[in-house]
């Protein structure tokens, strides 16, 4: 069973490694993710989050609810324009054991190519919300959290909350 890694676990902070094969082991981890994802009403959820540190990762549509498994996605190009829209993240949970939101800019569109869990090779060109979850969750695989697009001030005020939810 994969447990969830919460902000503060190093293993959050590194640099995932391609997926050579598609493995069994890597197909189950992928649908555990989508259950543990949707249990916890999330949109996306990286390998590192649950300790694994590869770069694989799943994601909803929240619009249409599909979801994607993506195996050593890569953003391709972003757009110019940026959106500055509210993030959160299953690993920077507050006090209440819910996560913490901030807004961050963001591209607002990227084109995202990516291995399915089928080994046929995708590529798509996303906007608004979908182009938001894979950009975060592919930050997450170059170990990089949305805290760190903060000022020095909001990423204190999101981790004085973060603290309160350890103790």
């Amino acid at each position: 069973m994969l447990q969830m890694k919460l902000c503060g676990d190093l293993i959050l902070r590194e640099k995932c490694t391609p997926v050579a094969d598609i493995t069994p082991d890597v197909l189950s981890a992928m649908d555990e993710m989508v259950q543990m994802m949707r249990a916890q009403s999330g949109v996306g959820l990286a390998a590192p989050q649950v300790g694994i540190t590869k770069r694989f990762l799943v994601m909803m549509n929240p619009d249409t609810e599909q979801v994607f498994k993506m195996i050593n996605p890569q953003i391709i190009s972003r757009s110019d324009d940026t959106v500055v829209m509210e993030e959160g993240c299953l690993s920077v949970l507050g006090p209440d054991d819910l996560p913490v939101y901030a807004n961050v800019t963001r591209p607002k569109s990227v084109v995202v190519s990516w291995t399915d869990e089928t080994g046929q090779e995708l590529s798509a060109q996303m906007s608004g919300l979908p182009a938001r979850i894979v950009q975060h969750e592919t930050d997450h695989l170059d170990g990089v959290l949305f805290i760190d697009y903060l000022s020095g001030a909001r990423r204190e005020m999101v981790m004085r909350k973060v603290r309160r939810h350890k103790q």
